[in-house]
Parts: C-alpha cells; structure tokens; sequence
C-alpha cells in the first residue's frame, strides 16, 4: 500500500486555495462553540437531569445519524442547485440557533430536541461544504486540504473546551451561563462563511445531464460503494467521544475539568490530520488509514486496561491520533472516487451510511457499558477495529478498493 498518487510534472504544487482556510475558520468557529457545549452535556445529562448513560449513547447515536440523513438530501440537492455555499450557509446558521436552547433547557427531553435540530444543521452543511472544498482544491492537494480544514476543525474543538473549563471554573460550575457564552462564535461562523467564502461558477448545466437521485446512486462506481462499506464498518468501531468524557469522570476528574477530555483528545487530532493528510498525496491513503486503525485498537486497549486518570488520558490522545490518520482521509477517498457533478450525493451517501453505523456503536457501546462496564466498551471497540482492518485489506489485495490508476 506504498503506491504514491500521481504528481503532476513540470510545475510547482499549488497552494491550498484562501476558501479552503476561510471554511476551516469557519469550522473552528463553530466547533468553539459546540464543543463548549457538548465536553459538558454528558455530564449535565446524567448529572443534572437524570439521564442515564445508554440515554447519552442513544442521543449521540442518534444525533449524529439524523445529520447523517440529512446530508444525503443537501448533498444532491447542491449537485442539483450548483449553490453548495447556500446549502452550508443554511445549516450554519440552524446550528447557530439552537445554541441558546441548550442553556434553557428545563429537561433532557429539551436537550435531546435542541441536539437532533444542532444536527440537522450539520447535516445540511456538511455535504455541500465537503463538495465544495473538492470543487475548488486541486486533485494533487486534496488530501492536504482536507487535513487543514479538518486541523483547524479540531483546534476550535480543543478550544471549545478549554473555554468550558475557565468559564465552568470562574462561573463555580454554573454550566446554564457556560452554553449561553458559547452563542458567541456560532454567530461569528456564520459570518465568515457569509462575507470570505467565494463560491466556484459550476460548470454541471454544460453537458452533463442532471440524474435523479436513484439514478444517480448507480453510475457512483463499485470502488466509491465498496470504499462507503468499508468506511461503515471501521465507524462501527468509533463510538462517540461521549464515552471518553464518561471514562475520565469514572476515574474520578471531577466536572469543571472534566472538558480537558476533549482537549487532549482534539490537541492529538489537530497536530496530525494535516500531516496525515499530506502523507496521503505523496503515498497511497489506505497505508495512512491502516496506522489509523492500529492507533484506534491500541487507544481501546489502553482504555479497557487503564486503571488511572494518567493512563485514561494516554488513551484519549492515542485516541485522537487516529481521528487525526482517518476522517480526513476518508473525506479524500471520496472526492477521489466521485465526479464533480455528483460529489455532492457522494458525500451525503458516504456520511449516511457513517452515521447509522455511528448510531449503531454509540448504542452498542451505551449498552455494553451499562451492562458490563467500560473495559468491555472499549475491547468490543478494539475487536471491531480489527475485523474492519482485515475486511478493508482483503479488498485492497483483492484489487476493490484499488486506484483505478494504480
């Protein structure tokens, strides 16, 4: 898997366009303001509200499977529309407004709504905007754009928590006035995408028919589908980060700290999803994917054996390196496997099929944690983590998952 992607000769390598950082700024902005909020609710559920933790697996399960669905929807719909900027200012601006909600929310019930419609937000934008970093990146960099643009994602979701603390710190655990201050960058977001991010003139109308959606699902090609199958397969394995924050508060951090979970693990994610993506323009992106996955397993067996808070934390940042070696890559994987004209559809099929596996491990791993504690959560992880591997191997040998150019 050491095959490098071809390079264009006789020119330099272009630079990463201004609209790529431009959406990354927007994503840190947002992901300032999210995570100030979501490194608290798991606690502020079970602690404050009652919720029990197969409720929080159920409603991180659910909520990103609901944002999942709705990708595949805008995502054609910015095929069909050539205005994928509307489409993300769209679902920005929804995220941006639900944000006041979490703060008066009287029960969970408030909690699990004001989350499913954060959700949708997400799903309205994030196929578009993955659609229209592919659009105006060259091939030869993307996977070095979509690793920035996934980097500073990471470094608003590492600052999002260090603002919890301070706030959750200074305020005496208020956490109501913490998810307020956080309505602050959500609305800065908004504006950036609105005022710097400028999009492409599609070229779709000229030549190219527009398909309709079922159609369109059969010209995609058998590598974009078996690439879509393997990637359902490894996010069986990633449960949500939820579990993290529910392992540090077991092992005894107490709840103004509790945010650090998300610090350490995103500070990990941020340091490597730009050099990953990079690697994989120079060499083959499942070789990248496979150190991925070998860090997911070793993060699971540090969890599952770790009776310390030192040793939990080992097992986030560990965690954290292979988001940093495999979201990114995935997102690259598919604009590699997609034409412009549907990559829209590409992306919300793939994060469909992502999210419902998500659904599915976030419950499963709720499930197994109530019934047969976190060690057994995090082992179940590692052994699927496995399985995954060998499947994704197998089809690469077997010539499936292969670059039609080598």
């Amino acid at each position: 898997m050491t095959q490098p992607l071809p390079q264009p000769s006789g020119r330099a390598t272009p630079r990463i366009p201004p609209g790529v950082w431009a959406l990354g700024v927007v994503s840190l902005c947002m992901d300032v303001s999210s995570e100030m909020i979501h490194a608290l609710l798991p606690v502020f559920l079970v602690s404050v509200l009652g919720a029990s933790v197969t409720a929080v697996g159920f409603l991180e399960g659910t909520a990103e499977a609901i944002a999942s669905i709705t990708k595949v929807f805008s995502g054609t719909l910015s095929d069909w529309l050539g205005k994928r900027k509307l489409l993300a200012v769209l679902g920005y601006g929804l995220a941006a407004l639900t944000k006041p909600v979490f703060a008066l929310a009287p029960s969970a019930a408030w909690v699990f709504a004001a989350r499913f419609t954060d959700r949708v937000g997400k799903g309205i934008r994030g196929a578009p905007r993955d659609a229209l970093i592919a659009d105006i990146t060259p091939r030869e960099i993307r996977g070095a754009a979509f690793g920035l643009r996934q980097a500073l994602d990471t470094v608003g979701a590492f600052l999002g928590p260090l603002a919890a603390i301070a706030l959750m710190v200074l305020l005496h655990d208020r956490f109501r006035t913490v998810f307020w201050l956080a309505v602050i960058p959500a609305g800065v977001a908004v504006a950036v995408l609105a005022l710097f991010v400028t999009e492409p003139e599609h070229k779709t109308d000229q030549g190219t028919p527009k398909l309709m959606f079922r159609a369109a699902l059969g010209t995609l090609g058998a590598r974009y589908w078996w690439l879509v199958g393997v990637a359902g397969l490894f996010t069986l394995a990633r449960f949500s980060e939820a579990f993290l924050v529910l392992e540090a508060s077991a092992e005894g951090l107490t709840a103004a700290y509790i945010p650090v979970v998300l610090v350490i693990m995103n500070i990990a994610y941020s340091l490597s999803a730009y050099p990953a993506g990079k690697l994989s323009d120079r060499v083959n992106r499942w070789g990248v994917l496979a150190v991925g996955s070998l860090l997911l397993i070793g993060a699971d067996l540090v969890l599952a054996l770790t009776s310390t808070l030192a040793g939990t934390f080992i097992g986030i940042a560990v965690w954290g390196l292979h988001m940093g070696f495999t979201q990114g890559l995935f997102a690259a994987l598919v604009a590699d496997t997609s034409s412009p004209a549907q990559r829209g559809t590409a992306f919300g099929i793939f994060n469909l099929v992502s999210g419902l596996a998500l659904l599915a491990a976030s419950v499963l791993a709720g499930l197994i944690w109530d019934r047969y504690g976190s060690a057994a959560t995090f082992v179940t992880g590692a052994v699927i983590t496995l399985v995954a591997g060998l499947v994704a191997i197998a089809l690469y040998y077997g010539g499936r998952l292969r670059p039609v150019n080598g």
